[in-house]
């Protein structure tokens, strides 16, 4: 039987502020040279899976430009391979994608051209490794209609995900697309389905104008159980981490400096694949001191980095300090700047004497509590942070800031944004 993966890849991110403004959450860097889609095109690859189409929607170019026509992953084939797949205007109207099962539906012809026999409907924003024919083999010996990847979560976070409830046999009999009450159980969805592809294309025509099946968590699987369709849980027990905010962003970068991380990017077994342009090595200087930090290559370092990550083109200046930050490519690092649990955008410039993350201060982001509320500060790409600004805690530069943009003292306090 043939398996066509369908990457979803069009979502906006907003959780993750100006690192999504200008790409799609899929595309933003992530762990030094790679981008967050590499993760779910190599498990397609490491899988044996070699037809795949990427849904694209909001701001797609970077991630156009990145995946290209395949050839890292082995997808540059003329049978099969990757297709982007972006929304268009047909002759029934379609339109920008309604949501994850209204992409599918506006893409059945492409499914049935590549003649699928199965569809592994995949989201391209999660940091995992997974073997799909393992979930595949479950499938089809549940002689399921639908199977969906799923996990043990903490309570707290059970709104945040589909909840089932499942009998002996691991058959879903209830499904709860993110229950406002902490009562249905902690069995979550992961995004992570196998479709039979005439089930599949059977219930999304079944949706109306006035009842249209947009969404699988909240319309397709309902609609599936209702109809006593086989729909089946298949428990993964591996590493899966949503990287969606800038805490969890932030945190999953780090956690890769400890000493045996849960994720392993140097398993040769299980190889993550990326497009990544040429760069020289890695440059140390005499006065530099680079502690528990993955360090990419184009680098140059003169200046102390610590339990960091730093993209390809980072520049660190003499006596500048960069501790338990992010920085993604080509940012330069000025003489005696200090930065402190910061992410930082690409094509930045931290002017020399500059601190970002400065004190003690737990004040939320004043404009985004929601987002900035934790310490990190954060900066967008092509900013400008002034000689000698302090910058404070949970702080927001966004994108494109330049000196006059800052305060006349070049004080941002805690919690502040410009």
């Amino acid at each position: 039987m043939k398996t066509v993966a369908m990457l979803l890849a069009g979502g906006a991110g907003t959780r993750l502020s100006v690192l999504s403004e200008t790409r799609a959450k899929p595309a933003v860097p992530f762990a030094g040279k790679f981008r967050i889609i590499d993760f779910t095109l190599s498990n397609c690859v490491n899988s044996g899976i070699y037809t795949v189409g990427v849904l694209t929607q909001y701001r797609p170019h970077s991630l156009n430009d990145h995946i290209g026509i395949g050839k890292p992953w082995d997808l540059d084939r003329g049978r099969g391979g990757v297709r982007l797949l972006p929304p268009y205007q047909g002759r029934e109207g379609q339109s920008w994608y309604g949501g994850t099962a209204d992409a599918i539906y506006q893409n059945l012809d492409f499914l049935q051209n590549q003649s699928a026999d199965l569809v592994l409907v995949l989201s391209g924003d999660h940091i995992y490794k997974m073997d799909y024919t393992e979930m595949i083999r479950h499938h089809q010996e549940k002689g399921a209609d639908l199977t969906i990847a799923v996990m043990s979560v903490p309570l707290e976070e059970t709104d945040r995900f589909g909840i089932m409830e499942v009998n002996d046999e691991g058959r879903i009999v209830q499904f709860h697309e993110k229950p406002k009450n902490r009562d249905k159980g902690t069995l979550a969805s992961l995004g992570i389905y196998v479709f039979n592809l005439g089930i599949m294309e059977e219930r999304l025509s079944e949706g109306t104008p006035d009842s249209p099946r947009t969404d699988f968590g909240h319309h397709v699987i309902p609609a599936m159980l209702a109809a006593g369709d086989v729909v089946h849980a298949w428990r993964y027990d591996g590493y899966w981490v949503d990287v969606g905010t800038i805490d969890a962003f932030w945190s999953t970068n780090l956690e890769l400096l400890q000493p045996n991380p849960k994720l392993d990017l140097h398993d040769h077994r299980w190889p993550i694949y990326t497009q990544s342009e040429e760069r020289p090595a890695v440059k140390i200087g005499p006065q530099a001191k680079i502690v528990s930090s993955m360090v990419s290559n184009g680098c140059i370092i003169r200046g102390l980095v610590q339990n960091s990550v730093l993209s390809p083109g980072v520049y660190v200046s003499p006596g500048a300090v960069v501790r338990d930050s992010v920085l993604m490519n080509d940012i330069w690092v000025g003489p005696g700047a200090r930065l402190d649990k910061v992410v930082i955008d690409k094509h930045v410039v931290v002017g020399a004497g500059a601190t970002v993350g400065n004190g003690e201060g737990n004040t939320p982001n004043e404009a985004h509590p929601h987002i900035l509320a934790s310490g990190i500060s954060l900066i967008g790409r092509n900013t400008y942070v002034p000689e000698n600004a302090v910058v404070g805690r949970n702080a927001l530069i966004n994108s494109g800031r330049d000196e006059v943009n800052f305060p006349a003292d070049g004080v941002v306090g805690d919690g502040q944004t410009v």
